[in-house]
């Protein structure tokens, strides 16, 4: 069922889910998962990767990975891996819009919320000159609204996150500063990177390539066309495999997402519920090659 056809809008759908809030999680998941994949959900023998996400959210919860999926704590996380180095430049942190002050701020910058999951919750500037700060007020002002609802997704490490916003450099593509710089999202478990998925052209026309960690190139796809011109393997692989590789080692399963740019890796964010675990992959057999990477083990602290 496509759901975003009987639905359009996203507003629509996210108030309809808030309405929902009093449904308990697994219900919630197992009708979620039924909807938008168009299979039962296994979550007594889970195999598929995108059944073992559903039992993550419902059964896998520490303090870390709340830490971790806020934008602003998971700076200290990333500091305590001694990685100090990969952080992107901070220009402030905001607990409302009426804090930020645009004088400070540089020519080019983003907005991020600490508490947004799916890359939705992001605002560039490329020309401070050009920003329409009354126009993006009320934007940056829901961001800033209660977050005691559930996630749309269930995601259990975002309840209760704290609203805020964080202003980072607007890290750039300098051969095409239009299409916006490449993702590297490393899908990693318990510390060991299997698989790079690699988002490009974000802005100009949304494409994606899955290679293994050696930059083999697998023919999968997601929700996203693949993109037909080879990408050469980045210079700084190596590098990202080892980040990626000391800040997944906490996680059964996380995905380390890192920018390569002007010889530098950067930290993006640490994901622990790609896609919410609502995707068809195809050919589908690359959902139980994933799974057989994820190995469960409920965790309450």
């Amino acid at each position: 069922m496509d759901y975003k056809k009987l639905i359009r809008k996203r507003e629509t759908r996210l108030k309809l889910l808030r309405l929902l809030d009093f449904v308990p999680d697994k219900t919630m998941i197992k009708l979620q998962y039924r909807i938008k994949t168009g299979r039962k959900l296994n979550l007594k023998n889970p195999r598929r990767f995108t059944e073992k996400l559903q039992w993550y959210k419902l059964y896998y919860r520490t303090p870390l990975m709340k830490q971790c999926a806020d934008k602003y704590e998971v700076r200290k996380y990333v500091q305590s891996k001694g990685l100090r180095e990969t952080l992107n430049d901070l220009f402030g942190v905001y607990e409302s819009f009426e804090d930020i002050d645009f004088r400070k701020l540089p020519d080019q910058f983003v907005f991020k919320a600490t508490n947004g999951a799916g890359g939705l919750n992001v605002l560039f500037c490329k020309d401070k000159s050009k920003f329409q700060v009354e126009e993006n007020r009320k934007l940056l002002e829901q961001w800033q609204q209660s977050k005691s609802y559930k996630s749309g997704g269930r995601e259990w490490c975002y309840y209760q996150a704290k609203p805020r916003i964080i202003a980072e450099r607007l890290l750039v593509n300098e051969q095409n500063p239009v299409a916006g710089i490449a993702d590297y999202k490393f899908f990693c478990f318990n510390g060991v990177p299997l698989y790079v998925v690699v988002d490009v052209d974000r802005f100009i026309g949304h494409k994606r390539n899955f290679y293994d960690i050696h930059w083999n190139q697998i023919q999968v796809s997601s929700d996203c066309p693949n993109f037909a011109v080879p990408l050469p393997k980045p210079k700084g692989l190596d590098d990202m495999i080892s980040v990626a590789t000391d800040l997944s080692d906490e996680f059964p399963f996380v995905r380390v997402d890192l920018y390569y740019v002007s010889g530098r890796v950067y930290f993006g964010e640490l994901t622990f519920y790609p896609w919410s675990g609502y995707v068809d992959f195809k050919p589908d057999e690359f959902d139980y090659r994933l799974g057989e990477a994820f190995f469960l083990l409920k965790e309450r602290r």
